[in-house]
């Protein structure tokens, strides 16, 4: 066999090759035509207005429900600062209390002799009671 008969033969190979591929691409082309295309622009249409859909909806979730939950933790805030302010008030009114108690008892003690320590304890009850009363 010569070299130009071996030649034509892998032509005629490649060429039938090329035959075939073409006769593939016509059918794919000619599916996509009649209505593949049309198939596909309409699932991208029906997929971009239930995007749109979406997209308005989380708009509305986050315009008001953030919103609300912004104003909530805002006025927890403020709750919190009032009530650390109430627990200082309440806290200094119970160390005054104490060292009232512990004063009188400390009269009652050293005075348990006379009358003038129990009008002393008296004194000391009646200003814990009146620091009581205060707080």
């Amino acid at each position: 066999m010569s070299l130009a008969i071996v030649a034509n033969a892998l032509t005629m190979i490649f060429c039938m090759a090329v035959l075939v591929q073409s006769v593939r691409m016509m059918r794919s082309l000619r599916t996509v035509k009649d209505g593949a295309l049309t198939d596909v622009v309409a699932a991208l249409e029906k997929a971009t207005t239930g995007a749109r859909a979406v997209l308005s909806d989380m708009k509305a979730t986050l315009g008001t429900d953030c919103a609300q939950h912004a104003r909530l933790v805002e006025q927890a805030r403020e709750l919190r600062d009032e009530l650390q302010l109430m627990t200082g008030i309440a806290d200094g009114a119970c160390e005054r209390i104490v060292n009232a108690v512990s004063l009188a008892n400390a009269l009652r003690a050293a005075g348990a002799d006379g009358a003038e320590a129990e009008d002393e304890t008296e004194d000391a009850a009646a200003n814990v009671q009146r620091q009581a009363e205060a707080a």
